[in-house]
């Protein structure tokens, strides 16, 4: 019987905080199970195991960015979109870096899988933020892979502490930040 007030929400939550805490190669069922004060085979009563938890809490994780990322952006629109949303992807991904390492790689396995609309939530909060600029139809995706790629190298860099030079962080990711904007304004290509 399952224990009372553990449920597969309540695994993973725990299982994203933990990798949060020991880095996401670092979680293991056992690990977790010990963290729950459960024995290990009782995690999977709740999830299909070491493979499933992690696509769980990519899913998870991609979900909390696209709710950071769009509420951040709320009510801006051009640069202030772009810095709004910058910093929240940012914050998110340094709170949370194994949670956030889940989804790198992690693939859908298909239109309803939770990855593809949780990562389609994040997509669309980058998107509302080209809205205001003059990205041309064909241009968006490209667009997107940039801003994605800015914010994403920076985070994961910052978070793995590889800034080790005397340049001040927050100064460098504003920096990026403004040279996203001017070439966004410039239309890119």
């Amino acid at each position: 019987m399952p224990r009372a007030g553990l449920d597969p929400a309540a695994v993973v939550e725990a299982g994203a905080a933990l990798a949060d805490e020991v880095g996401l190669a670092g979680l293991t069922m056992g690990l977790l199970a010990e963290r729950l004060g459960v024995r290990t085979p009782s995690l999977y009563k709740h999830v299909g195991g070491q493979e499933d938890l992690t696509r769980r809490i990519a899913a998870l994780a991609l979900g909390q960015a696209a709710d950071a990322v769009g509420g951040a952006t709320q009510g801006y629109a051009g640069r202030d979109a772009l810095a709004a949303a910058a910093r929240a992807f940012r914050a998110f991904v340094l709170a949370h870096p194994g949670r956030y390492a889940a989804t790198i790689g992690m693939e859908p396995a298909g239109p309803d899988d939770p990855l593809a609309t949780e990562g389609l939530r994040l997509l669309d909060a980058f998107t509302a933020v080209l809205r205001g600029y003059e990205v041309a139809g064909p241009d968006v995706d490209h667009a997107l892979r940039m801003l994605r790629s800015l914010c994403h190298g920076f985070a994961t860099l910052q978070s793995a502490g590889a800034f080790q030079w005397s340049a001040d962080i927050d100064e460098s990711f504003e920096w990026l930040i403004a040279f996203a904007d001017r070439g966004l304004r410039a239309g890119g290509g």
